[in-house]
């Protein structure tokens, strides 16, 4: 007997189901956006519709795009600067009890100053460009693998640690058949916290200097009170940054998988 649905549109109606439940909160928002708009008459300087930003959107697809790819490879690029000072001071701290003494005190420091705080002294050491901004990125990103990197490394199996000490194993042998594999669950963890914020960040330090990307086309359309286009930048780098938490979160599945 065939089991097949006799409705033909079955499947693309149960994706579409399945679409809406996994989005309905969006679906709210902009329903809610688009009736404050409505019911308080905004001028579209001071509100523009949904429509209205999804029309700019639709109709200079090659700015947005450029924009973005700028943002975001910087924004990356920032992230792995920051996640190999991290991991590499995290496994520093945990080879030796005088820099972790050092370390962790100075990785407080960083992670308490404000992002704002930080980006004109930054930019008067390293110039109103792409070198601010991958700074600003990489501090951003350094404090959680720094944190997490060094508590994974400590997380090892029960009696392994006395195990490898009686087989006789140097310090770098425990680091990399032992710690090393115990820190990944949780460096997969940093890695997921560092994304969510990258491109967020280094759009906010192209807005503050107005150099570049989705931050200075931000800067550029508030200064000609442009607001489908300052939200349309805004709706970029929230999805880009969705998309990468979304892969990123599904790398941190499998690995625990995997570990776990």
């Amino acid at each position: 007997m065939n089991s097949a649905s006799p409705f033909p549109g079955a499947k693309l109606a149960k994706r579409a189901t399945r679409a809406l439940l996994n989005f309905w909160a969006i679906a709210v928002i902009l329903l809610l956006w688009e009736a404050m708009v409505l019911l308080n008459n905004f001028n579209a300087i001071v509100m523009p519709r949904p429509w209205a930003v999804a029309a700019d959107l639709w109709a200079n697809p090659a700015l947005y795009l450029a924009s973005f790819l700028q943002t975001a490879t910087v924004a990356l690029g920032g992230l792995l600067l920051g996640m190999l000072a991290g991991t590499a001071l995290a496994i520093l701290a945990w080879a030796s009890r005088l820099l972790n003494g050092v370390l962790t005190p100075l990785g407080l420091i960083f992670s308490s100053v404000p992002v704002v705080a930080m980006i004109p002294i930054l930019a008067r050491m390293l110039g109103y460009g792409t070198e601010t901004v991958l700074a600003i990125v990489a501090i951003l990103s350094f404090f959680p693998f720094f944190v997490f990197t060094g508590s994974g490394l400590r997380l090892l199996p029960p009696g392994s640690a006395d195990l490898v000490s009686v087989l006789g194993a140097r310090k770098l042998q425990r680091l990399f058949l032992l710690a090393l594999p115990a820190a990944l669950p949780s460096w997969t963890v940093a890695l997921r916290l560092a994304t969510a914020n990258a491109i967020l960040g280094a759009m906010v330090a192209e807005f503050l200097m107005s150099t570049s990307g989705l931050g200075q086309l931000l800067h550029a359309a508030s200064q000609a009170f442009n607001t489908e286009r300052a939200l349309g930048a805004s709706v970029c780098a929230t999805t880009g940054s969705v998309v990468l938490f979304v892969m990123v979160v599904a790398l941190e599945g499998k690995v625990r998988e995997r570990w776990t």
